[in-house]
């Protein structure tokens, strides 16, 4: 008796922690992978600055000058473009891991329904059950009525 109630038990924690436990586990797969995407990124960031700034040491006479100045202005476009090729991979995973969590939200609804309607049916045979055995009538409550009339008469 106590093993089966231990295992009901066990089974009930298990099943109202698992969906917390599929929670932390997609935040925290999707915290890794947005984290990984923005250090590169930064380091993409960082390895333009630092061309830009060796380029810029590198400038003798006045030619050097322009060619630095219109090579600036294409990595200006090269960066304005990452930037929003960043931006459109950074929204993607956001949407991807909103659709995750709107799928799991939808599941665990769905189980909770589940259980309810499992809860509900067991209390409902449990409430059938003791009202069939009230309204029979035990075989010493038929006992003590009989003598009691006998006694009346």
């Amino acid at each position: 008796m106590q093993d089966k109630v231990f295992e009901n038990f066990s089974e009930q924690a298990r099943q109202f922690f698992e969906p917390m436990r599929k929670l932390n586990s997609m935040m925290l797969n999707n915290m890794e992978k947005m984290s990984q995407y923005q250090m590169d990124s930064m380091k993409r960031y960082s390895q333009m600055g630092t061309e830009r700034i060796r380029d810029a040491s590198e400038i003798q006479d006045a030619e050097g000058l322009r060619d630095f100045s219109t090579r600036q202005a294409e990595m200006l476009n090269e960066l304005s473009a990452q930037m929003l090729e960043d931006a459109r991979a950074m929204s993607e995973m956001s949407l991807e891991f909103k659709a995750q969590l709107e799928e799991l939200f939808a599941e665990s609804g769905q189980v909770m329904m589940d259980q309810a309607e499992k809860a509900r049916d067991q209390v409902t045979d449990a409430a059938d059950q003791a009202t069939q055995q009230a309204s029979k009538p035990s075989s010493s409550s038929r006992a003590s009525s009989t003598s009691t009339r006998k006694r009346s008469s």
